[in-house]
């Protein structure tokens, strides 16, 4: 009789245990090969659109390092000025051109920025108001600082019913094609400041998957909402883009996300696309039709307990993602396969049960591997993401914690 052949989550969750069998949970990897692959199919599915790399979704200066070494990408979408700073910053920096994505009252970055000519021309600043450059004049007048670059952030939601219906994220109040021109008109009327670039992120597209596994009928609708949502949008900031051109140059537009990089690279007003999360593929990324990503980033914690037959416990587990509170946003255990949060206790702080067919199988000391819902807040829950290719653990990064830094 033929003995029964390991199933693929057996065979991945064995590689797992070997690489890191001299190391103590709870620990993270960053699967190499994955990552590769992952950045390979975004730079196709991209379509000759360099990508600047949203820096939040990953979270780690190595890994940002390896990732804009490889033709395609280019630049990084950092999440605060701090952060921004960092990471132009130094003898060796990660890159010389980063975007803030988000408007900035940081004083203290502020400073550093206005202080340093060299930063100031490495760092773009988001705006969506003329308060934003009251907050910059306020920190230091334009005769006592380097000009300061500016992108606008236009907002990319579907708006309907006269503003009643809102389908995206709520970002920008800049919206239509006169309001990007009017602040595009007072930015470049400000002295000290430089209009550069102008973003507008469709949050409803590239991040809401179209195909949820076990949801077909939201599958449907959603892409029928995104359909509707991506015709408007190319209309529209087209005309935008054109409003805010007719102003100043541009040096950039900046759109799309992992969810939708190939549509939005066939919008001819869009000269760069940002992603991130394509390149750990967190749970949360699963449900697309456009590409099917290899999770390259899970966690391991050791199971400490078993409370029961058929019940495990693990220690920690409760690296729950941003955003609205569902179990979308709940750590998945994904090796062994056959396992369940509880739905009375859930991921815990300083304990999580598990429950299935697998947890029979499972003895104290053993681990089990998760993987997270979101790409980049991975890292906050270590130090080092431990680095694997092919079967072989090759050592570590550090992450941003890893380095002392946090960003909020």
């Amino acid at each position: 009789m033929t003995a029964a052949r390991p199933s693929s989550t057996e065979t991945a969750r064995a590689r797992l245990d070997r690489a890191t069998a001299e190391l103590d949970p709870p620990l993270a990897v960053v699967d190499l090969d994955a990552l590769d692959a992952n950045a390979a199919d975004l730079v196709t599915r991209a379509g000759g659109r360099p990508i600047r790399v949203a820096s939040k979704s990953v979270r780690s200066r190595p890994v940002l390092r390896r990732v804009l070494a490889r033709p395609g990408f280019a630049g990084v979408l950092a999440y605060s000025l701090a952060e921004a700073l960092w990471l132009t910053g130094g003898e060796d920096p990660v890159t010389a051109d980063a975007v803030v994505g988000y408007p900035s009252v940081d004083r203290g970055a502020l400073r550093r920025l206005l202080a340093d000519d060299e930063a100031a021309a490495r760092v773009t600043l988001m705006v969506d108001s003329p308060d934003h450059l009251d907050t910059v004049d306020a920190v230091a007048p334009p005769g006592r600082r380097p000009p300061v670059r500016i992108c606008l952030d236009v907002d990319a939601s579907l708006r309907a019913a006269g503003g009643r219906v809102h389908v995206g994220v709520r970002r920008s109040p800049v919206h239509d094609p006169a309001d990007a021109a009017a602040l595009a008109r007072l930015v470049a009327a400000r002295p000290g400041f430089r209009l550069v670039g102008l973003m507008s992120y469709e949050a409803q597209i590239a991040g809401v998957p179209d195909a949820p596994p076990g949801r077909r009928a939201r599958g449907l609708a959603v892409r029928g909402v995104q359909a509707v949502s991506a015709r408007e949008l190319a209309r529209r900031r087209a005309t935008v883009v054109a409003a805010v051109g007719a102003v100043a140059p541009l040096e950039f537009v900046n759109g799309g996300g992992t969810g939708s990089l190939e549509r939005t690279a066939g919008d001819p007003s869009v000269t760069e696309l940002a992603a991130g999360s394509g390149l750990y593929c967190p749970t949360l990324f699963d449900g697309y039709r456009a590409f099917a990503a290899r999770p390259a980033a899970l966690f391991a914690l050791p199971v400490t307990r078993v409370p029961a037959p058929g019940t495990v416990t693990v220690a920690g587990g409760g690296w729950i993602a941003s955003g609205p509170p569902g179990a979308d946003r709940l750590p998945r255990p994904t090796y062994p396969a056959r396992l369940r949060l509880l739905g009375t206790e859930s991921a815990g702080e300083v304990q999580t049960p598990l429950r299935g067919p697998d947890a029979a199988r499972l003895r104290v000391g053993d681990r089990v591997w998760f993987r997270h819902a979101k790409a980049g807040e991975l890292a906050e829950h270590v130090d080092v993401l431990h680095t694997l290719a092919g079967d072989v653990r090759t050592g570590a990064v550090p992450t941003y914690r890893g380095e002392g830094r946090a960003f909020g």
